[in-house]
């Protein structure tokens, strides 16, 4: 299957809705969208071997699994070599959920989930500042998450 596979507004409404409930059944998608159960598993095996739709997951409620601080982690690096062995590094920290190699201010941005300040204390000193690579962090904690939402086809 060709990677340049191009959705049309069928494609968009079978991702549109297995964006809301994976787990939907292609035979109620079908009626939904007025085709078959064949058709839309045919658009979705697709899509699949096209790599527009990567993977399937459950999405995790953190605060109800006991995660109260998500915080956002600035890291400046010692030197530019340095990249490599500090993700590998953050990789290893189960907090880290995130990491971006980014432009501007710092050289990676991670976020972290923590049960506690107390825990964003302990991640913070104990495993992300004591990584030899990084010169320094920059810690930003959120408040809130009024917009969290997938990118649209």
């Amino acid at each position: 299957m060709s990677k340049e596979y191009q959705i049309d507004n069928l494609d968009k409404n079978i991702l549109n809705e297995l964006r809301e409930n994976a787990r939907v059944p292609y035979a109620e998608l079908g009626k939904k969208l007025s085709v078959s159960p064949a058709t839309v598993h045919v658009r979705v095996e697709k899509m699949r071997q096209a790599g527009i739709i990567a993977r399937t997951k459950v999405e995790l409620n953190e605060k109800r699994l006991g995660y109260d601080v998500c915080c956002f982690i600035g890291i400046n690096l010692k030197a530019a070599g340095d990249y490599k062995p500090t993700i590998d590094k953050l990789d290893q920290i189960e907090e880290v959920l995130e990491a971006y190699y980014t432009t501007g201010h710092y050289n990676i941005f991670v976020k972290i989930m923590a049960r506690s300040i107390d825990h964003l204390q302990r991640v913070l000193i104990d495993k992300i500042q004591a990584i030899s690579e990084i010169q320094s962090t920059e810690t930003l904690i959120s408040l809130d998450n009024p917009i969290n939402r997938e990118v649209r086809p």
